[in-house]
């Protein structure tokens, strides 16, 4: 089977490329980028107008399969990603079983191989049953596929513990990633600590939960020479304390969502649960941080989050409701926007959504290179469209974009050289 794609504006930042260039792929892998291309293949695609880019990767899911298939699953998951231009995804481990053994790696690698529209790498937990007690056996996890380790949902509070499991994983080449949150100074908090949670009577969570773990970890990756990774990073503290610790050469990276660089705590207001996440959508200074954190390049990777919630545990009081919001398929145009107020080049958009978290995880993807898996999308940058929730491919509609126009969406996304979307 061979595909070519032509006339597309082609941006491989993992490859210096942003030029007019067609891509030749034969048997699922690239063959050939260059111009006028010429080989017959059984399928050629006119990407005059569009923008040719490896397919996007988000390293930050949450697909609840196995356990919690009623919010989602992997193969609704996949779905979701591949109508938002990815084609590589990994999962967070607070499943039910969480991910801490190698019979629940081959489940989720299994079926996203035999059903799924995407690649999913899955992540181990740091500790066994994300318990925080005793790590987990992060060699055998590894080896069984996964590509990072995290107590995601929660911190790995005990700071001895997280000692030792930068200390382990180095050996193995791979990444701790922090939950940064000092849940004894959240307190029981709900939204950010502000003026607008004052006026909502609703208990705030003040940066300093999150600053605080933030400086922890880093030192602590200082100390131990390990690799860190910082998950959905949002206050301003916490993005100077990683571009400072960068400036030292400490090993680590981090990620932000599109939700905390294009909302601020003021999507509260009316006691919006769709605008509850943890952590909390902060304040128009915190927002601007990510921002200029995206912009100079401490924020290495833009990833979604994506956590999705059964309609009832959302409609219930602010203060119970579930945490977290859908964002597979809203993520590229709210990061294309970033381009559009000047705050990354559009090329750096890219990077944040392919080569960047790649690198951050050490995932063999994110680049067009000869020879590469052939993961694809093909982006109108122009397409305007609304968000419509009940419209979602996911099976949660849990968005707080609901009714937002947006510009920019994948048009076909292509895995291992077959469509597996079409807009």
């Amino acid at each position: 089977m061979s595909m070519l794609i032509q006339n597309g504006r082609v941006i491989d930042p993992a490859n210096n490329i942003d030029d007019t260039l067609d891509i030749l792929v034969e048997d699922g892998k690239i063959a050939e980028v260059g111009k006028g291309l010429s080989a017959k293949a059984d399928e050629v695609i006119d990407a005059g107008g569009k923008l040719v880019t490896p397919g996007l990767v988000d390293i930050h899911v949450h697909l609840r399969d196995p356990g919690l298939e009623y919010k989602e699953d992997i193969v609704s998951g996949a779905r979701s990603a591949a109508a938002g231009g990815f084609t590589s995804v990994a999962c967070m481990p607070n499943t039910k079983p969480v991910i801490d053994n190698q019979a629940v790696v081959s489940y989720i690698i299994e079926k996203a191989n035999k059903e799924g529209s995407a690649n999913v790498f899955p992540i181990g937990t740091i500790t066994k049953g994300s318990k925080g007690e005793t790590l987990a056996e992060m060699g055998e996890l590894k080896e069984a596929g996964c590509v990072g380790f995290s107590d995601d949902g929660g911190p790995v509070t005990d700071g001895e513990v997280m000692r030792r499991a930068l200390e382990y994983a180095r050996p193995f080449k791979t990444t701790i990633i922090s939950h940064a949150e000092d849940l004894s100074i959240v307190a029981g908090g709900v939204m950010n600590d502000g003026p607008v949670a004052a006026e909502l009577g609703l208990k705030g969570i003040p940066w300093v939960a999150e600053d605080a773990m933030t400086a922890r970890d880093v030192m602590l990756a200082e100390f131990t020479g390990g690799r860190l990774h910082i998950a959905h990073i949002s206050t301003r503290g916490s993005v100077d304390i990683i571009r400072q610790a960068k400036k030292r050469g400490v090993n680590v990276t981090a990620e932000a969502t599109p939700h905390h660089f294009s909302l601020t705590e003021e999507a509260v207001r009316g006691y919006n649960t769709n605008a509850k996440m943890n952590p909390p959508l902060r304040s128009q200074e915190d927002m601007d941080a990510v921002r200029a954190g995206l912009a100079d390049g401490t924020i290495d990777a833009i990833a979604t989050d994506h956590a999705p919630h059964h309609v009832d545990e959302k409609n219930v009081e602010f203060a119970i409701a579930m945490n977290g919001i859908v964002g597979l398929e809203t993520a590229l145009p709210l990061t294309l926007k970033l381009v559009d107020d000047g705050v990354l080049s559009l090329n750096d958009a890219i990077a944040k959504l392919t080569s960047g978290p790649c690198q951050a995880l050490g995932i063999e993807r994110g680049t067009l290179s000869v020879g590469a898996v052939a993961d694809i999308a093909i982006i109108d940058p122009d397409c305007e469209w609304t968000v419509v929730a009940a419209d979602l491919v996911s099976k949660s509609k849990n968005t707080p974009f609901d009714n937002w126009k947006m510009k920019g969406a994948a048009v076909q996304t292509i895995l291992a050289g077959k469509t597996v979307y079409n807009r």
